[in-house]
């Protein structure tokens, strides 16, 4: 039930303000929650490919993990395709979104841009330019996005590679997305309003 009395936010007072605030906190911290939800729901999606889109998720993160990535990296390589059944067409994106407030601009700009570098994989055979990557070839992250896909993304999906279950990095997700670093709620001396 909402305390607030206004229909249009222009007749919002800062006391409704101050119960709205009061409220989002708490909801900002069920974040964590939400997602792994969300990431479930790709469980049993084959698509066609030799695993389910969670199996991938996992075994991508289970792979960074392995190579000694740190968490934020790890998580990143998690959530990498989140955005498949909400963003059929701009999954890469669509991750970018939910990650940009709590991970670096490296790892942004990867999982914002992975889906273009993964087709330098199988583009030719859809009759579209395996080389699109390139015309990011002088972006200072262009290594460490054709790196991740290498050797982590274009890699896992196999049946048969170890692939941690998603509960070995649910704390992971829960440390990364606990504070964001950037925000538009964010104010100049650097606190969030939420």
């Amino acid at each position: 039930m909402s305390a607030t009395r206004f229909t249009n936010l222009k007749d919002a007072t800062a006391e409704d303000w101050a119960g709205i605030t009061a409220h989002f906190g708490p909801y900002a911290a069920a974040l964590p929650d939400r997602l792994l939800a969300h990431l479930k729901q790709l469980e049993g999606d084959f698509g066609g490919f030799p695993v389910d889109r969670l199996t991938h998720c996992l075994q991508t993160a289970t792979r960074a993990h392995r190579d000694g990535r740190d968490e934020e990296y790890v998580v990143c390589a998690l959530l990498h395709d989140i955005g498949d059944l909400l963003g059929s067409y701009n999954h890469a994106e669509f991750a970018a979104t939910l990650l940009q407030p709590f991970v670096s601009e490296e790892n942004h700009w990867m999982v914002a841009h992975h889906a273009i570098f993964q087709g330098y994989y199988f583009f030719h055979h859809l009759g579209l330019d395996r080389n699109l990557r390139d015309r990011f070839k002088d972006h200072p992250h262009f290594r460490h996005t054709a790196e991740f896909c290498a050797r982590y993304d274009a890699p896992a999906f196999d049946p048969a590679a170890e692939t941690l279950p998603l509960e070995f990095f649910e704390p992971m997700v829960r440390q990364v997305f606990k504070k964001p670093r950037r925000s538009l709620y964010q104010k100049s001396d650097g606190g969030t309003v939420y």
